[in-house]
């Protein structure tokens, strides 16, 4: 459910009851900026988890409870049926031995990025048969495919130039394929319908998501797997300065670990053996890492350190952590498909980020 500043889904969040509106912003939903300052807090409740962010530019405020009583429902992995729940943190402390056998990612307190679902295009191609979107396309062609048609369409005989790790053709046997470059969307203005209603949608180019028949960007060639991540650069996005996270009491973490479990979406990796499983993936030119950088001003010629998402800033990064190398190492010894680091003491309080 998205952030509402009167902490009511703007549709049901359950798989099972979930509507055009529980995707459809309304009035209430709490719209950010960026350069927008956030203050950021997840804490329990007897009702289930509570999500809040203030937004110290504006002033509002939006919040959600995880519960029964917003609609959440808990879906039953055998018959996919869902009943209302009140979720609640599975730990009450933060240990590396805290683990959730469904997940890829170690347990923790994470502050987490989900890349790998966008490509930009001259044009798209290939209509997807979206009735409330009728101009989204399957096919990218030309921008990041240069000089070369994406993947898809689909059909009941299957899809149309279908990739996986690298750019090469999808084996018969894989299941990790980028079958299609849907959903795709025109640059420009277009007419969707939600909840009965017709509005304008606008794209500021042509780009496509990955998301309809598989899982994201899976021959690695998208926007998220080249250079153009916050570096300094002009034409480039500014970083994000992410000072937490900070416990109950105001306190920094002092030891952290760095992961992703990207290999888990690399045909090439063998999650039992790791063989096969990097960060960067097989066909990205390039992949986004963490480091440390300076951030508000202290006085007296210091500043706060704070974390940095993306490629390295000149005059701003301070500490690389080794690019991204700094994922580490497949864990075989759980799911080779998440890379992460050793436990280090947290860089953030020992990072000099003078002027």
């Amino acid at each position: 459910a998205y952030l509402q500043t009167d902490g009511v889904p703007a549709g049901p969040p359950s798989p099972q009851l979930s509507t055009d509106a529980t995707l459809a912003p309304n009035s209430h939903t709490l719209m950010m900026r960026g350069g927008d300052n956030l203050v950021v807090s997840i804490r329990d409740t007897s009702q289930g988890l509570l999500t809040s962010v203030a937004d110290l530019n504006t002033g509002r405020i939006g919040f959600m409870v995880a519960s029964a009583a917003n609609g959440f429902m808990n879906t039953n992995p055998n018959t996919c049926n869902g009943q209302p729940f009140n979720f609640h943190p599975e730990y009450s402390t933060a240990s590396q031995q805290n683990q959730v056998p469904w997940a890829a990612l170690e347990g923790g307190v994470l502050m987490q990025q989900e890349i790998g679902h966008f490509e930009s295009c001259n044009r798209v191609t290939h209509p997807l048969g979206l009735p409330f979107d009728p101009a989204t396309r399957q096919t990218c062609i030309g921008g990041l495919e240069p000089g070369k048609v994406g993947e898809g369409p689909c059909n009941s005989n299957g899809c149309k130039g279908a990739t996986t790790e690298g750019g090469g053709p999808c084996p018969d046997t894989a299941s990790l394929c980028e079958f299609s470059d849907a959903i795709c969307a025109p640059k420009g203005p277009r007419s969707v319908t939600i909840n009965g209603k017709t509005e304008t949608w606008s794209w500021p180019i042509a780009a496509c998501e990955q998301d309809f028949f598989q899982n994201g960007d899976l021959d690695f060639d998208g926007n998220s797997y080249v250079a153009d991540w916050p570096d300094g650069s002009r034409n480039h996005p500014t970083t994000f300065k992410y000072a937490g996270p900070f416990d109950a009491h105001g306190n920094t973490y002092p030891s952290i670990q760095i992961e992703t479990d990207v290999a888990g979406s690399e045909n090439d990796c063998n999650v039992v053996t790791g063989v096969g499983c990097t960060a960067l993936p097989h066909g990205a030119a390039f992949y986004p890492y963490w480091t440390i950088g300076k951030g508000p001003s202290l006085g007296n010629g210091n500043h706060l350190c704070v974390w940095n998402f993306g490629n390295t800033i000149p005059n701003v990064t301070v500490n690389t952590l080794g690019g991204v190398a700094e994922y580490g190492t497949p864990n075989v010894a759980r799911y080779a498909g998440t890379v992460i680091s050793p436990v280090m003491a947290n860089p953030q309080l020992s990072a000099n980020c003078h002027s």
